[in-house]
Parts: structure tokens; C-alpha cells; sequence
């Protein structure tokens, strides 16, 4: 009994390291739209968060299998606890990224343009999403301390885009009504970020 519990055990791991290439994956596209103003990749982001939302669907159920035919000790539980709390940050990581996109496409935001500094932003929450799945999966404290260290850099980019975004407004003093609302759209698109940088510490947590 033990061992097939083992077994699923190593199964929830996987899927939840898959579920982190997802949200990874999705990040990357959104880059890469941000980059070049590439709307076909963020067509693609918005497609793709379904495949998030199954995956959330599918970890919950192992998850509450695993509690409800088995005898999980102590140990088992925290694990099993904490793999529920992730695939929940996850998720809104994967809403998130699609948001930026629909914003991407109907703004047509694109860094080359605007702002090299969100391009960073994206950056950087995709490589906190990546490592703090590592960190959980590969019990690695050093690197789930760096995760939320990260978590700085992206608050103090995003607060620099805020800051510039808000001379830009400014400097328009009501007079250009569509640059107002273009930056309101590129700081939608950083708030978005650092929400994702935050559920990424959330689960180095």
C-alpha cells in the first residue's frame, strides 16, 4: 500500500512540475509578444490557459484521492497540503498571463515601444514560476529563498514603470486623451506581472 501511495506521491510531482512548465510556457509567450508585438503569441497564451485550468482540475483530484484512500503521516500531509495551495497560485498565474495577452492585443502594447523594463518584468516572473516549482519538487530551501528575494527586483521594476508612467500622464495633462490610455493599459500589464511574481513566492513559501 505504502508503495503505490509512493508511487502517486512521484505522479503529483510530475504533474505538478508540468503544470509549472505550463505557466512557464505561457509567460514566455507573452514575453515573446511584448517583445516583438507578436499577436499570434498572444492568441496563443489566451488558448492555452484552459490547459492550466485542467491541469489545476486534475492535481485536485489526485491530491483528495490521495487523502481520502490513503493514510497519509504527518509528512505526507504537508506535502499534499501544500501541492493544493500551489496548483491555486498556479492557476492565477495562467489568468494572469492571459489577461497581459488580451491586453497585448487590444492595446497593441509591445516593449520595443513602451517600456524595455516590463519585458524584464516578464523576465524575471518567469524565471521565480520556474524556480520555485524546482524548490518544491527538489525540497530546496537555497533556491526558494532566492525565489522570494527575486521578488524585490520585480517590485522595485514595476514601481520604476509606475513612476515613468505616471510623468508620461502627466506630461499629457488630459490633452492626449489615447496616450493616457495606453499607459494605463502598460501598467495593467506590470500590475498583472507582479501579481504573478507574487504567487511565485507564494509557493516558494
Amino acid at each position: 500500500m505504502r508503495n503505490r501511495f509512493d508511487r502517486e506521491l512521484v505522479s503529483l510531482n510530475e504533474q505538478l512540475t508540468q503544470m509549472g512548465q505550463l505557466c512557464e510556457t505561457a509567460i514566455e509567450n507573452a514575453t515573446k509578444a511584448l517583445q516583438d508585438g507578436d499577436m499570434e503569441k498572444a492568441k496563443l497564451v489566451i488558448e492555452k490557459d484552459a490547459e492550466i485550468d485542467q491541469s489545476e482540475r486534475d492535481i485536485e483530484r489526485l491530491c483528495l484521492k490521495l487523502l481520502l484512500q490513503q493514510q497519509p503521516v504527518a509528512r505526507d500531509l504537508r506535502q499534499i497540503s501544500a501541492a493544493l495551495k500551489m496548483i491555486t497560485d498556479m492557476e492565477r498565474i495562467g489568468d494572469q498571463t492571459s489577461d497581459i495577452a488580451e491586453i497585448i492585443i487590444s492595446a497593441k502594447i509591445s516593449e520595443t515601444t513602451d517600456f524595455p523594463k516590463i519585458g524584464e518584468m516578464s523576465r524575471e516572473a518567469q524565471r521565480m514560476v520556474s524556480d520555485s516549482v524546482s524548490a518544491y519538487v527538489n525540497r530546496d530551501m537555497e533556491l526558494a529563498g532566492r525565489v522570494e528575494a527575486n521578488d524585490d527586483v520585480v517590485d522595485l521594476l514595476f514601481e520604476s514603470v509606475k513612476k515613468e508612467l505616471i510623468e508620461r500622464i502627466a506630461q499629457s495633462s488630459g490633452r492626449d486623451l489615447t496616450s493616457a490610455q495606453h499607459a494605463i493599459d502598460v501598467i495593467m500589464v506590470a500590475k498583472y506581472l507582479e501579481r504573478i511574481a507574487d504567487h511565485a513566492t507564494n509557493i516558494a513559501e
